[in-house]
């Protein structure tokens, strides 16, 4: 199987790369990535020279270059994506131009192809914010996105479910809660807070810190996302999630205590405009349909992942200190 993964340069990407190479290694992997700020080919420099391993510098919303990679695929699985809710707050046309018109580009290609196999990477801020005392939301709630980046995310997936009911296109889709784990470019919270600590520096907390997200370890996601490219139902869309809830000041906590550092370190800070308290996903259609359940639990994880990147001090200083 031939499968075209956009998007791989990036944290779950290349852990996805990683992963199917390990588990199928008769697949052939295309990897098509622009390479933006957060892109990065060391996270897949020990496969680059696989022979079942192929990487094309590219941007999703070029139509050619689309046309000749999806036509020479199986299956496409799509990361590529604006992914920093600050950063979209900021300036949010970058997030239009590659999670709607890129998205549609690929589906296009998809369609003119063959119907290819496409599977679409969303998020669980598509749903938007939910109270303390909702329920989690499942695959049937109402879509409520509340900032930029959410809002492109919500607005590709309508394509991705309209090219499926207008064309027939075989997809699905697949929402996750907060990834963590090796790779992930530190801006976001727990790879920015271990190594704000490992460089003796404060961690900014939004707000009073009590912003809550489901965490779900990087592998974890990987392996859902296998398990529904192979044996998910088409049209249909999966929760990944670990019903497993942090706040954010619970996180910092729990990085402070492991790496040997008292709460003098945090920095309460302005709280971002617009930010959702509680995010939560239903998993029981993903465990009862396709078996899967997260198997690393957030201690687990967060220690496996702060060792990482202490033993990984390069790799991220040289990202941290670039902008």
């Amino acid at each position: 199987m031939k499968i075209l993964v956009t998007g791989g340069a990036g944290f779950i990407g290349s852990n996805f790369i990683h992963y199917l190479l390990k588990k199928y290694p008769d697949y052939y992997i295309i990897n098509l990535d622009k390479l933006t700020y957060a892109g990065n080919l060391d996270n897949l420099k020990d496969v680059e020279k696989n022979s079942h391993y192929k990487f094309i510098k590219g941007d999703i919303c070029d139509r050619n270059l689309v046309s000749d990679v999806v036509g020479d695929s199986d299956a496409i699985v799509n990361f590529a994506a604006e992914s920093h809710v600050d950063r979209s707050i900021k300036d949010c046309s970058k997030f239009i131009k590659t999670n709607i018109e890129g998205v549609q580009i690929l589906l296009e290609a998809a369609r003119l192809h063959n119907k290819k196999r496409f599977h679409q990477i969303s998020t669980d801020e598509v749903f938007g914010s939910l109270d303390i005392s909702d329920s989690p939301s499942d695959e049937n709630s109402l879509y409520n996105p509340r900032n930029p980046y959410s809002a492109s995310k919500a607005a590709a997936d309508h394509l991705v479910k309209a090219y499926f009911n207008t064309y027939q296109l075989p997809i699905t889709i697949s929402y996750s809660g907060n990834n963590y784990g090796p790779y992930q470019y530190p801006e976001k919270l727990i790879p920015l807070f271990i190594t704000n600590i490992l460089e003796n520096k404060k961690v900014p907390v939004y707000g009073n810190g009590l912003a809550r997200r489901d965490w779900v370890y990087v592998k974890d996601h990987c392996e859902a996302i296998d398990i529904i490219l192979h044996k998910g139902r088409i049209g249909e869309s999966y929760n990944v999630g670990s019903q497993n809830e942090k706040t954010n000041l619970e996180i910092t906590k729990a990085i402070l205590e492991l790496l040997g550092k008292g709460e003098e370190m945090i920095e309460f800070v302005s709280d971002r405009p617009g930010h959702d308290m509680r995010y939560a996903l239903d998993t029981q259609k993903i465990e009862r349909a396709l078996g899967w359940h997260s198997k690393i639990s957030f201690e687990e994880g967060l220690r496996k992942t702060i060792k990482w990147y202490v033993d990984n001090i390069k790799w991220w200083q040289k990202l941290k200190h670039k902008d």
